[in-house]
Protein backbone atom coordinates (compact mmCIF):
# COMPACT_ATOMS: atom_id res chain seq x y z
CA UNK A 1 0.00 0.00 0.00
CA UNK A 2 2.84 2.35 0.93
CA UNK A 3 4.52 1.60 -2.41
CA UNK A 4 1.31 2.34 -4.25
CA UNK A 5 0.86 5.55 -2.26
CA UNK A 6 4.45 6.61 -2.92
CA UNK A 7 4.05 5.86 -6.62
CA UNK A 8 0.84 7.85 -6.69
CA UNK A 9 2.54 10.78 -4.97
CA UNK A 10 5.47 10.58 -7.36
CA UNK A 11 3.12 10.43 -10.34
CA UNK A 12 1.19 13.36 -8.93
CA UNK A 13 4.35 15.39 -8.49
CA UNK A 14 5.45 14.58 -12.03
CA UNK A 15 2.03 15.47 -13.38
CA UNK A 16 2.06 18.72 -11.42
CA UNK A 17 5.54 19.52 -12.74
CA UNK A 18 4.44 18.75 -16.30
CA UNK A 19 1.33 20.89 -15.93
CA UNK A 20 3.40 23.70 -14.43
CA UNK A 21 5.87 23.51 -17.32
CA UNK A 22 3.04 23.55 -19.83
CA UNK A 23 1.42 26.46 -18.03
CA UNK A 24 4.71 28.38 -18.01
CA UNK A 25 5.15 27.79 -21.72
CA UNK A 26 1.55 28.81 -22.35
CA UNK A 27 2.05 31.96 -20.27
CA UNK A 28 5.09 32.94 -22.29
CA UNK A 29 3.41 31.93 -25.53
CA UNK A 30 6.06 29.40 -26.49
CA UNK A 31 5.32 25.91 -27.83
CA UNK A 32 7.75 23.05 -28.36
CA UNK A 33 8.86 22.11 -31.87
CA UNK A 34 10.43 18.85 -30.68
CA UNK A 35 8.66 16.23 -28.56
CA UNK A 36 11.89 14.85 -27.07
CA UNK A 37 11.05 11.30 -28.22
CA UNK A 38 11.25 11.11 -32.00
CA UNK A 39 11.54 13.24 -35.15
CA UNK A 40 7.83 13.70 -35.71
CA UNK A 41 7.34 17.08 -37.45
CA UNK A 42 10.86 17.08 -38.91
CA UNK A 43 12.28 15.94 -42.25
CA UNK A 44 15.87 15.46 -43.42
CA UNK A 45 17.07 17.36 -46.50
CA UNK A 46 20.37 17.69 -48.31
CA UNK A 47 23.27 15.35 -47.61
CA UNK A 48 24.10 12.14 -45.79
CA UNK A 49 24.54 13.20 -42.16
CA UNK A 50 22.75 11.01 -39.63
CA UNK A 51 20.23 12.22 -37.05
CA UNK A 52 18.72 10.47 -34.05
CA UNK A 53 16.91 11.29 -30.84
CA UNK A 54 19.03 10.57 -27.79
CA UNK A 55 18.46 11.58 -24.16
CA UNK A 56 15.80 14.09 -25.15
CA UNK A 57 18.01 15.73 -27.79
CA UNK A 58 18.20 15.76 -31.57
CA UNK A 59 21.72 14.60 -32.34
CA UNK A 60 23.26 15.06 -35.78
CA UNK A 61 26.50 13.43 -36.88
CA UNK A 62 28.60 14.05 -39.98
CA UNK A 63 29.30 11.18 -42.34
CA UNK A 64 32.91 11.99 -43.27
CA UNK A 65 33.83 12.95 -46.81
CA UNK A 66 30.29 13.09 -48.17
CA UNK A 67 29.66 16.09 -50.43
CA UNK A 68 26.57 17.96 -49.24
CA UNK A 69 25.45 19.82 -46.13
CA UNK A 70 22.56 18.14 -44.33
CA UNK A 71 19.60 19.67 -42.50
CA UNK A 72 16.94 18.31 -40.19
CA UNK A 73 14.07 20.64 -41.13
CA UNK A 74 10.79 21.53 -39.49
CA UNK A 75 7.81 20.53 -41.59
CA UNK A 76 6.03 23.72 -40.59
CA UNK A 77 6.99 27.19 -41.85
CA UNK A 78 7.01 30.38 -39.82
CA UNK A 79 7.12 34.08 -40.68
CA UNK A 80 7.50 36.23 -37.55
CA UNK A 81 8.67 34.42 -34.45
CA UNK A 82 11.00 34.10 -31.49
CA UNK A 83 12.91 30.81 -31.58
CA UNK A 84 14.81 29.53 -28.55
CA UNK A 85 16.94 26.42 -28.28
CA UNK A 86 20.14 25.02 -26.80
CA UNK A 87 23.01 23.34 -28.60
CA UNK A 88 26.25 21.59 -27.69
CA UNK A 89 29.04 20.34 -29.94
CA UNK A 90 29.78 16.69 -29.25
CA UNK A 91 32.49 16.58 -31.89
CA UNK A 92 34.20 19.54 -33.56
CA UNK A 93 32.78 20.58 -36.92
CA UNK A 94 30.61 23.30 -38.43
CA UNK A 95 26.90 23.81 -37.92
CA UNK A 96 24.07 26.29 -37.84
CA UNK A 97 20.34 26.85 -37.47
CA UNK A 98 18.42 27.68 -40.63
CA UNK A 99 15.38 29.95 -40.44
CA UNK A 100 12.98 31.42 -42.99
CA UNK A 101 14.51 28.82 -45.30
CA UNK A 102 13.39 26.78 -48.30
CA UNK A 103 14.70 23.99 -50.55
CA UNK A 104 15.17 23.48 -54.28
CA UNK A 105 16.07 20.40 -56.33
CA UNK A 106 19.79 20.16 -57.09
CA UNK A 107 21.09 17.01 -58.77
CA UNK A 108 20.04 13.99 -56.73
CA UNK A 109 19.25 15.91 -53.54
CA UNK A 110 17.45 18.94 -52.15
CA UNK A 111 19.51 22.10 -51.65
CA UNK A 112 18.45 24.02 -48.55
CA UNK A 113 18.87 27.78 -48.78
CA UNK A 114 18.12 30.76 -46.60
CA UNK A 115 19.18 32.51 -43.41
CA UNK A 116 21.53 30.62 -41.10
CA UNK A 117 22.50 31.34 -37.50
CA UNK A 118 26.17 30.34 -37.50
CA UNK A 119 27.44 27.80 -34.94
CA UNK A 120 31.05 26.80 -34.32
CA UNK A 121 32.58 24.90 -31.39
CA UNK A 122 35.11 27.62 -30.51
CA UNK A 123 32.45 30.37 -30.57
CA UNK A 124 34.02 32.28 -33.46
CA UNK A 125 31.26 34.01 -35.50
CA UNK A 126 28.51 32.26 -33.53
CA UNK A 127 25.21 34.12 -33.94
CA UNK A 128 26.23 35.83 -37.17
CA UNK A 129 23.97 35.34 -40.20
CA UNK A 130 25.14 33.51 -43.29
CA UNK A 131 22.89 33.12 -46.34
CA UNK A 132 23.16 29.41 -47.07
CA UNK A 133 22.88 28.44 -50.73
CA UNK A 134 21.93 31.94 -51.84
CA UNK A 135 24.00 35.10 -51.19
CA UNK A 136 26.82 33.73 -49.05
CA UNK A 137 30.32 34.35 -50.50
CA UNK A 138 29.01 36.34 -53.49
CA UNK A 139 30.83 39.61 -54.22
CA UNK A 140 33.12 38.99 -51.28
CA UNK A 141 30.23 39.02 -48.79
CA UNK A 142 30.21 36.25 -46.19
CA UNK A 143 28.02 37.64 -43.40
CA UNK A 144 24.78 39.48 -44.02
CA UNK A 145 25.45 41.45 -40.84
CA UNK A 146 28.54 43.18 -42.21
CA UNK A 147 27.82 46.29 -40.10
CA UNK A 148 27.66 44.45 -36.75
CA UNK A 149 29.84 46.33 -34.19
CA UNK A 150 32.96 44.48 -33.12
CA UNK A 151 32.19 44.89 -29.42
CA UNK A 152 28.97 42.88 -29.84
CA UNK A 153 30.88 40.12 -31.64
CA UNK A 154 33.53 40.12 -28.90
CA UNK A 155 30.91 39.86 -26.15
CA UNK A 156 29.21 36.95 -27.87
CA UNK A 157 32.52 35.15 -28.35
CA UNK A 158 33.40 35.65 -24.69
CA UNK A 159 30.07 34.14 -23.62
CA UNK A 160 30.52 30.95 -25.65
CA UNK A 161 30.69 27.76 -23.58
CA UNK A 162 33.08 25.35 -25.25
CA UNK A 163 31.92 21.76 -24.89
CA UNK A 164 28.79 22.79 -22.98
CA UNK A 165 25.23 23.89 -23.69
CA UNK A 166 24.76 27.31 -25.29
CA UNK A 167 21.49 29.26 -25.51
CA UNK A 168 20.34 30.48 -28.94
CA UNK A 169 17.62 33.03 -29.61
CA UNK A 170 16.48 34.20 -33.04
CA UNK A 171 13.80 36.84 -33.54
CA UNK A 172 12.25 37.74 -36.88
CA UNK A 173 9.66 40.54 -37.01
CA UNK A 174 8.90 41.74 -40.53
CA UNK A 175 12.23 42.97 -41.94
CA UNK A 176 13.95 42.95 -38.53
CA UNK A 177 16.23 40.00 -37.76
CA UNK A 178 17.98 39.75 -34.39
CA UNK A 179 20.07 37.01 -32.79
CA UNK A 180 21.39 36.35 -29.29
CA UNK A 181 23.98 33.96 -27.83
CA UNK A 182 23.69 33.20 -24.13
CA UNK A 183 21.64 36.36 -23.66
CA UNK A 184 24.06 38.60 -25.58
CA UNK A 185 22.67 40.46 -28.61
CA UNK A 186 24.79 39.58 -31.65
CA UNK A 187 23.03 40.59 -34.87
CA UNK A 188 20.50 43.37 -35.52
CA UNK A 189 19.78 43.76 -39.23
CA UNK A 190 16.97 44.65 -41.61
CA UNK A 191 16.68 42.26 -44.53
CA UNK A 192 13.74 41.12 -46.64
CA UNK A 193 15.00 38.43 -49.01
CA UNK A 194 12.52 36.00 -47.49
CA UNK A 195 9.82 36.60 -44.88
CA UNK A 196 8.73 33.01 -44.22
CA UNK A 197 10.22 29.52 -44.23
CA UNK A 198 11.20 26.43 -42.26
CA UNK A 199 13.86 25.85 -39.61
CA UNK A 200 16.79 23.51 -40.18
CA UNK A 201 19.45 22.00 -37.92
CA UNK A 202 22.62 21.81 -40.00
CA UNK A 203 25.45 19.33 -40.05
CA UNK A 204 28.09 20.70 -42.40
CA UNK A 205 29.83 18.39 -44.87
CA UNK A 206 33.44 17.66 -43.95
CA UNK A 207 35.67 15.30 -42.02
CA UNK A 208 33.84 15.41 -38.70
CA UNK A 209 31.16 17.06 -36.62
CA UNK A 210 28.41 16.13 -34.20
CA UNK A 211 25.91 18.45 -32.52
CA UNK A 212 23.06 18.01 -30.03
CA UNK A 213 20.03 20.33 -29.88
CA UNK A 214 17.38 20.45 -27.16
CA UNK A 215 14.60 22.64 -25.70
CA UNK A 216 13.55 23.79 -29.17
CA UNK A 217 10.58 26.11 -28.70
CA UNK A 218 8.92 28.93 -30.56
CA UNK A 219 6.62 31.86 -30.07
CA UNK A 220 4.71 32.23 -33.33
CA UNK A 221 4.11 35.92 -34.12
CA UNK A 222 2.19 35.47 -37.36
CA UNK A 223 3.41 36.72 -40.72
CA UNK A 224 4.15 40.10 -42.29
CA UNK A 225 3.07 40.40 -45.91
CA UNK A 226 4.05 42.87 -48.58
CA UNK A 227 1.36 45.44 -49.44
CA UNK A 228 1.49 46.18 -53.19
CA UNK A 229 0.89 49.54 -54.87
CA UNK A 230 0.25 47.81 -58.23
CA UNK A 231 -2.80 45.54 -58.22
CA UNK A 232 -4.91 43.70 -60.77
CA UNK A 233 -8.46 45.04 -60.92
CA UNK A 234 -11.70 43.14 -61.44
CA UNK A 235 -11.44 43.98 -65.13
CA UNK A 236 -8.11 42.16 -65.37
CA UNK A 237 -6.17 45.39 -65.83
CA UNK A 238 -3.50 46.67 -63.48
CA UNK A 239 -3.90 49.91 -61.57
CA UNK A 240 -2.48 51.90 -58.67
CA UNK A 241 -3.84 51.36 -55.19
CA UNK A 242 -3.27 53.76 -52.28
CA UNK A 243 -1.21 55.99 -54.59
CA UNK A 244 -1.58 58.61 -57.34
CA UNK A 245 0.17 59.66 -60.55
CA UNK A 246 1.78 63.03 -61.23
CA UNK A 247 1.76 63.56 -65.03
CA UNK A 248 -0.50 60.51 -65.51
CA UNK A 249 -0.17 60.75 -69.31
CA UNK A 250 3.41 59.51 -68.94
CA UNK A 251 2.46 56.29 -67.17
CA UNK A 252 0.80 53.04 -68.28
CA UNK A 253 0.67 49.41 -67.19
CA UNK A 254 1.62 46.49 -69.42
CA UNK A 255 -0.61 43.41 -69.48
CA UNK A 256 1.67 41.61 -67.03
CA UNK A 257 1.61 44.41 -64.47
CA UNK A 258 4.81 46.32 -65.23
CA UNK A 259 4.49 50.08 -64.83
CA UNK A 260 5.97 51.76 -67.90
CA UNK A 261 6.92 55.43 -67.79
CA UNK A 262 8.21 57.65 -70.63
CA UNK A 263 9.47 61.15 -69.86
CA UNK A 264 10.71 63.67 -72.45
CA UNK A 265 13.49 66.20 -72.01
CA UNK A 266 11.24 69.18 -72.74
CA UNK A 267 9.05 68.31 -69.74
CA UNK A 268 10.73 70.09 -66.84
CA UNK A 269 8.44 68.70 -64.12
CA UNK A 270 8.96 65.24 -62.65
CA UNK A 271 6.71 62.32 -63.43
CA UNK A 272 5.83 60.60 -60.17
CA UNK A 273 3.95 57.90 -58.34
CA UNK A 274 3.15 59.12 -54.81
CA UNK A 275 1.61 57.12 -51.98
CA UNK A 276 -1.62 58.48 -50.53
CA UNK A 277 -0.52 57.92 -46.95
CA UNK A 278 2.60 58.69 -44.95
CA UNK A 279 4.92 55.94 -43.72
CA UNK A 280 7.21 56.30 -40.74
CA UNK A 281 8.77 52.89 -39.94
CA UNK A 282 8.68 50.43 -42.83
CA UNK A 283 10.52 48.48 -45.46
CA UNK A 284 9.78 49.28 -49.12
CA UNK A 285 11.12 47.84 -52.34
CA UNK A 286 10.78 48.13 -56.09
CA UNK A 287 12.25 46.29 -59.05
CA UNK A 288 13.29 48.45 -62.00
CA UNK A 289 14.82 48.71 -65.48
CA UNK A 290 15.71 52.01 -67.11
CA UNK A 291 16.75 53.57 -70.40
CA UNK A 292 18.46 56.90 -69.81
CA UNK A 293 17.55 59.68 -67.45
CA UNK A 294 17.38 59.54 -63.70
CA UNK A 295 14.98 58.05 -61.17
CA UNK A 296 14.53 57.23 -57.50
CA UNK A 297 12.54 55.47 -54.82
CA UNK A 298 11.38 58.35 -52.59
CA UNK A 299 10.68 57.81 -48.90
CA UNK A 300 9.71 59.99 -45.93
CA UNK A 301 9.07 62.77 -48.45
CA UNK A 302 6.61 65.66 -48.33
CA UNK A 303 4.70 67.22 -51.21
CA UNK A 304 5.81 70.78 -52.01
CA UNK A 305 5.27 73.43 -54.70
CA UNK A 306 8.49 72.53 -56.52
CA UNK A 307 8.37 71.23 -60.12
CA UNK A 308 9.79 67.97 -58.78
CA UNK A 309 7.05 68.05 -56.06
CA UNK A 310 8.64 65.87 -53.37
CA UNK A 311 11.16 66.96 -50.77
CA UNK A 312 12.91 64.24 -48.77
CA UNK A 313 15.02 61.15 -49.23
CA UNK A 314 15.68 59.46 -52.55
CA UNK A 315 17.02 55.94 -52.79
CA UNK A 316 18.84 56.73 -56.03
CA UNK A 317 18.15 54.93 -59.32
CA UNK A 318 20.72 56.13 -61.84
CA UNK A 319 21.92 53.01 -63.67
CA UNK A 320 25.45 53.53 -62.32
CA UNK A 321 27.44 53.41 -59.11
CA UNK A 322 25.12 55.93 -57.46
CA UNK A 323 22.32 53.35 -57.41
CA UNK A 324 21.10 52.69 -53.85
CA UNK A 325 22.80 55.86 -52.62
CA UNK A 326 20.84 58.31 -50.47
CA UNK A 327 20.17 61.77 -51.86
CA UNK A 328 18.18 64.33 -49.89
CA UNK A 329 16.10 66.62 -52.12
CA UNK A 330 15.16 70.28 -51.65
CA UNK A 331 11.60 71.61 -51.91
CA UNK A 332 9.56 74.80 -52.23
CA UNK A 333 7.05 75.71 -49.52
CA UNK A 334 5.05 78.97 -49.57
CA UNK A 335 7.22 80.14 -52.45
CA UNK A 336 10.43 79.69 -50.48
CA UNK A 337 13.05 77.09 -51.39
CA UNK A 338 13.83 74.74 -48.54
CA UNK A 339 17.29 73.30 -49.16
CA UNK A 340 18.08 69.61 -49.23
CA UNK A 341 21.21 67.94 -47.96
CA UNK A 342 22.44 66.42 -51.21
CA UNK A 343 24.31 63.13 -50.97
CA UNK A 344 24.01 61.57 -47.52
CA UNK A 345 25.71 58.28 -48.37
CA UNK A 346 26.96 56.39 -51.43
CA UNK A 347 28.86 53.12 -51.89
CA UNK A 348 29.85 53.20 -55.55
CA UNK A 349 32.60 50.58 -55.63
CA UNK A 350 30.43 47.92 -53.99
CA UNK A 351 27.31 48.92 -55.94
CA UNK A 352 29.13 48.37 -59.22
CA UNK A 353 29.74 44.79 -58.11
CA UNK A 354 26.18 43.94 -57.14
CA UNK A 355 24.05 45.87 -59.63
CA UNK A 356 22.84 44.13 -62.78
CA UNK A 357 23.83 45.92 -65.97
CA UNK A 358 22.86 45.73 -69.66
CA UNK A 359 19.16 46.52 -69.25
CA UNK A 360 18.60 43.84 -66.59
CA UNK A 361 16.23 44.13 -63.64
CA UNK A 362 17.50 45.41 -60.28
CA UNK A 363 15.69 45.45 -56.95
CA UNK A 364 16.32 48.31 -54.56
CA UNK A 365 15.06 48.35 -51.00
CA UNK A 366 14.86 50.83 -48.13
CA UNK A 367 14.21 50.05 -44.48
CA UNK A 368 13.54 53.04 -42.25
CA UNK A 369 13.19 52.62 -38.50
CA UNK A 370 13.49 55.73 -36.37
CA UNK A 371 16.82 57.32 -37.24
CA UNK A 372 18.14 54.15 -38.83
CA UNK A 373 18.15 53.95 -42.63
CA UNK A 374 19.19 50.75 -44.41
CA UNK A 375 19.60 50.38 -48.18
CA UNK A 376 19.98 47.13 -50.10
CA UNK A 377 20.49 46.47 -53.81
CA UNK A 378 19.70 43.02 -55.17
CA UNK A 379 19.75 41.71 -51.61
CA UNK A 380 23.12 43.17 -50.61
CA UNK A 381 23.33 45.87 -47.96
CA UNK A 382 24.93 49.01 -49.40
CA UNK A 383 24.51 51.26 -46.34
CA UNK A 384 23.28 51.04 -42.77
CA UNK A 385 23.41 54.36 -40.98
CA UNK A 386 21.89 56.26 -38.10
CA UNK A 387 20.88 59.74 -39.25
CA UNK A 388 19.54 61.97 -36.48
CA UNK A 389 18.61 64.66 -39.04
CA UNK A 390 16.31 62.43 -41.05
CA UNK A 391 12.59 63.03 -41.46
CA UNK A 392 10.56 60.62 -39.35
CA UNK A 393 7.58 60.17 -41.68
CA UNK A 394 6.43 60.97 -45.20
CA UNK A 395 5.37 59.69 -48.60
CA UNK A 396 6.75 56.82 -50.64
CA UNK A 397 7.18 57.51 -54.34
CA UNK A 398 8.72 56.63 -57.69
CA UNK A 399 10.34 59.29 -59.85
CA UNK A 400 11.11 60.07 -63.48
CA UNK A 401 13.39 63.09 -63.31
CA UNK A 402 12.34 66.24 -65.17
CA UNK A 403 14.34 67.78 -67.99
CA UNK A 404 15.75 64.53 -69.35
CA UNK A 405 14.75 61.76 -71.73
CA UNK A 406 13.86 58.82 -69.55
CA UNK A 407 12.12 55.47 -69.92
CA UNK A 408 11.40 53.46 -66.78
CA UNK A 409 9.97 50.04 -66.02
CA UNK A 410 8.83 49.28 -62.46
CA UNK A 411 7.36 46.15 -60.92
CA UNK A 412 6.75 44.82 -57.40
CA UNK A 413 6.48 48.24 -55.77
CA UNK A 414 5.40 47.28 -52.25
CA UNK A 415 5.79 48.02 -48.55
CA UNK A 416 5.65 46.34 -45.15
CA UNK A 417 4.72 48.89 -42.47
CA UNK A 418 6.27 48.34 -39.03
CA UNK A 419 3.46 48.62 -36.48
CA UNK A 420 3.76 49.70 -32.85
CA UNK A 421 3.41 46.07 -31.75
CA UNK A 422 6.25 45.05 -34.05
CA UNK A 423 8.37 47.97 -32.83
CA UNK A 424 8.10 46.80 -29.20
CA UNK A 425 9.72 43.51 -30.20
CA UNK A 426 12.31 45.15 -32.43
CA UNK A 427 13.38 47.31 -29.46
CA UNK A 428 14.31 44.26 -27.39
CA UNK A 429 17.96 44.21 -26.36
Amino acid sequence: MRKLFAAAVAFGLLATFALTAVAADAEEGFVSLFNGKDLTGWVKRGGSAEYEVKDGCIVGKCVPNTPNNTFMCSEKEFGNFILKLQYKFLEDGNSGVQFRSAARPEGDHERVYGYQYEMRPDGESVGRIYDEGRRGHKFGVIWLDAYTPQDRLDAALASNKVGDWNDVEIQCVGPSIKTWLNGNLVVDIFDSFSTKGFFGLQIHAGKSGSVAWRNIRIKDLGESKWEPFFVKGDDGKYQLVDAKFVLPEEWSFTEDGVLHGVHKKDQKNDGLVISNRDYDNFIARVTYRMHGGNSALYFRAEETEAPWVLRGFQNEIANDGKDSGLWHTAGIIDGKKIPGRGWVVTNEEFVEKVRNKDDQWNTTCTAAYGDRLVQTLNGFCTSDLVDAECEKTGKLGLQMHGGTDCEMFFKDFEVIPITEEMAKLIERK
